[in-house]
């Protein structure tokens, strides 16, 4: 009768460490996808900043230039 009671234990234990270890597995998976997918969310709205940044930097530079010269020249204006 003990030899039954320790190997069922053995077998539930084996069973639970198996699973605890697929568990991990799948949850650190699925961690890395989301972690991949906001960084890669971030450097596209950090890249369209950057790129609206320079479009401001430009415009201002022009209309620095207009301000010194006294003349009005025509500065584009983003069409958003």
């Amino acid at each position: 009768m003990g030899f039954m009671l320790r190997v069922r234990l053995a077998s539930f234990f084996a069973g639970a460490a198996a699973a605890a270890a697929s568990g991990g597995y799948f949850l650190y998976k699925d961690y890395k996808l989301a972690s991949d997918s906001m960084a890669l969310k971030v450097k596209g709205v950090q890249d369209s900043i950057d790129t609206r940044y320079k479009a401001l930097e430009k415009r201002l530079a022009a209309l620095e230039g207009q301000q010194s010269t006294g003349a009005a020249p025509d500065v584009d204006t983003p069409s958003d």
